[in-house]
Formats: C-alpha cells, sequence, structure tokens
C-alpha cells in the first residue's frame, strides 16, 4: 500500500518525500480532495513499468498479427443485406 499525502502538505515536505520513495523505497500518492493526482515512485519502478507496458504493447502487435480475413457466411450476407466484403490485396 502506497503512502498518501495531501498535494499542499507534499509541497511542503517534497524533499523528504523524495528520500522515502528514493532510500525508503516507498511509494507515495499525492491526493487533492481525497482524490489520487500523481503517484512518486523510484526511477526503478518506473523502469518496470516501462518494461511492463512495452511487453503488453508487444502481445497486443502479435495478437493482432495473428488475426487471419474471415470470409463471410453467405447466410450471414444475405441476412444482413450484405452486397460486397472486402478483399485483401492480391486475394483471388
Amino acid at each position: 500500500m502506497a503512502y498518501e499525502i495531501p498535494v499542499t502538505q507534499a509541497r511542503a515536505e517534497l524533499a523528504d518525500l523524495i528520500n522515502r520513495v528514493v532510500y525508503g523505497g516507498e511509494r507515495v500518492v499525492v491526493t487533492r480532495h481525497g482524490k489520487p493526482l500523481v503517484a512518486l515512485v523510484s526511477a526503478a519502478d518506473l523502469e518496470r513499468l516501462d518494461a511492463l507496458d512495452e511487453a503488453a504493447d508487444e502481445h497486443v502487435v502479435r495478437s493482432v498479427s495473428t488475426v487471419r480475413d474471415a470470409a463471410s457466411a453467405p447466410r450471414e450476407r444475405q441476412r444482413f443485406g450484405i452486397a460486397a466484403e472486402h478483399r485483401s490485396p492480391g486475394a483471388s
């Protein structure tokens, strides 16, 4: 669980909060009216978050690249009044 602090108090204690994050390994959530605004995390935590984002992006790209075209079933074309279908370039 992260340490929460109001933004007005965080302004006054910024140097101390930075030390808590860097040397104490804490995560600090700065709030306004009780709602989270920002989080202070160490540079190492940020690198881990960035690596997770990149891994998730790669997974999405792999998933999308494996999607294949599927021809519409004749009954569905008739049912929905579809008169044409998309064909990839080079498809016969």
